[in-house]
């Protein structure tokens, strides 16, 4: 593709090599090829602009840049002069992926908490109806039963439209992705319009250091996703609402729990039967519904309206509504793993105290006979993480089984002191299973009907960390291998 038609959407001077062909967008300098543009980012430790020399050397047809390079640009290369690198890279990114986004059905969904319940949950929906659907976001971008890891919820530019490039080669017909506050900060979402934007709530959170420097700014870059969508959907029942979506220019379809709701919810109550712990739910106003919601907690009931909200402005039929927040699951958060017993086996990623809270104050909601949590602590990180693990599960659980998780430089036994220590300043029971099959063993073979059982800690992980090398394992298949072994 040549120069010019790539940056046909971006404000720029030029000089050198007129037009050259470009082979490829790149910005990661390890990564230039033969004939690419690549473009100078400046990220929180690194300056692509120290790297413009090596991309020529290593035969950059082009450069974008922001700052005047510090040497000699060959007459050969073109060079590119723009006030923001990371705008061109998404607008540049967009041209040369043909513009995917306009060939999706597409959803947005921005907010504190809530991005990677909804994602999923708009997803199933969409499958339920026949839309094969990709997601971007903190599990990485996902489609086609596959799991493409990423660094960010909101990858950089050039991987979104990657992806939904290959999500239109793979036969996808619609992609949901999670708008992270940073990734709208620098331009990750830009050049693409959006069918759907969608606001869930909005809390202290990303404040300091690399993130954002103040509420202000947090809740401004979380607003700029409603510039970009045709139509959009907000809680609310969240006092910002009308503060997130003011760059709007349309009229916000509203969800939540109050009156004023256009998509109310009512007769909302928690669900444990035969194993599944979920919520029930009913809606009123643009949609009338009676539906289970396959994950535990009220703030899901806020989530599946939020899904409800942002399906309604596609043709998509109430049942598929119904079925898909049955059935939607996000891997490693509360994810249920059916076991033949008359208890619930839970799989979590909370591996931190206030997550852990989090995870455990929801299911002591649903009253089980007892809670228990098996978990252990990353090894090479601060201590006190370990002593508040302790505590919080010691405070909130009927038992606790501690063991290993990613243990990486350190002894698995003297992480589990760590724990106990924590542990020590409650009055909870525990017993220490270092393996951690075994520990998900023990929790099996001694459950008792009405247990809720979670495991913490690794979540949608497949890997253990130990001494530099990250070893396959995922919990799942350890369940399954100590069923199948109990069968024989």
């Amino acid at each position: 593709m040549k120069l010019f038609d790539l940056l046909k959407n971006v404000k720029y001077t030029a000089r050198g090599n007129a037009d050259p062909e470009i082979t490829d967008v790149i910005y990661d300098s390890r990564k230039v090829v033969e004939g690419c543009a690549f473009v100078c980012l400046k990220g929180y430790t690194s300056d692509g602009h120290k790297y413009a020399r090596s991309a020529v050397e290593n035969g950059a047809a082009a450069l974008v840049v922001s700052d005047d390079p510090d040497f000699e640009v060959p007459a050969e290369v073109a060079l590119i002069k723009t006030d923001d690198t990371r705008l061109a890279l998404a607008l540049m990114s967009a041209e040369f992926f043909g513009n995917p986004a306009g060939e999706l059905l597409t959803v947005a969904i921005t907010g504190t908490k809530g991005k990677t319940t909804t994602t999923a949950m708009i997803a199933e929906i969409f499958e339920q109806a026949g839309i094969k659907t990709g997601t971007i976001g903190t599990l990485g971008v996902v489609y086609g039963g596959n799991i493409y890891k990423t660094d960010n919820t909101t990858p950089e530019s050039y991987e979104i439209q990657k992806s939904m490039r290959d999500m239109i080669d793979a036969g996808c017909e619609a992609m949901v992705i999670e708008a992270s506050s940073i990734g709208l900060k620098h331009s990750r979402l830009a050049g693409m319009t959006f069918d759907v934007g969608v606001f869930t709530n909005f809390s202290h959170d990303h404040i300091g250091g690399v993130e954002h420097k103040d509420l202000e700014e947090y809740l401004y870059c979380k607003s700029l996703l409603f510039r970009q969508c045709r139509h959009a959907a907000a809680n609310c029942d969240d006092p910002v609402w009308r503060e997130i979506t003011k760059d709007f220019l349309g009229s916000v379809l509203t969800f939540g729990f109050s009156d004023d709701a256009e998509l109310r919810g009512k007769n909302d109550r928690l669900l444990n039967e035969n194993g599944v712990i979920g919520v029930h739910l009913e809606t009123e106003g643009i949609r009338e519904l009676s539906l289970d919601v396959g994950v535990p907690g009220k703030f899901n009931a806020y989530n599946a309206l939020a899904a409800i909200a942002a399906i309604s402005f596609f043709d998509v039929p109430d049942s598929a509504i119904i079925d898909g927040l049955r059935i939607a699951r996000v891997k490693g958060r509360v994810e249920p793993v059916k076991v033949p017993g008359n208890y619930s086996l839970l799989i979590d990623y909370a591996h931190n105290a206030v997550s852990m809270e989090n995870v455990l104050t929801t299911l002591r909601q649903y009253k089980p006979n007892r809670l228990i949590c098996m978990f252990g602590a990353g090894g090479n990180r601060p201590k006190v993480r370990r002593y508040e693990m302790g505590e919080a599960s010691g405070r909130l659980s009927d038992l606790s089984v501690i063991t290993e998780d990613n243990s990486r430089f350190e002894d698995v036994m003297d992480i589990i002191e760590d724990i106990k220590t924590g542990l020590a300043k409650t009055d909870g029971e525990y017993v220490v299973v270092p393996n951690r099959k075994d520990a998900i063993r023990y929790c099996m073979h001694n459950a008792q009907d009405g247990d809720i059982i979670v495991l913490a800690g690794k979540g949608h992980e497949d890997y253990q960390e130990i001494r530099g090398v990250k070893h396959h394992m995922d919990e799942r298949e350890l369940i399954a291998e100590i069923i199948a072994e109990d069968q024989q």
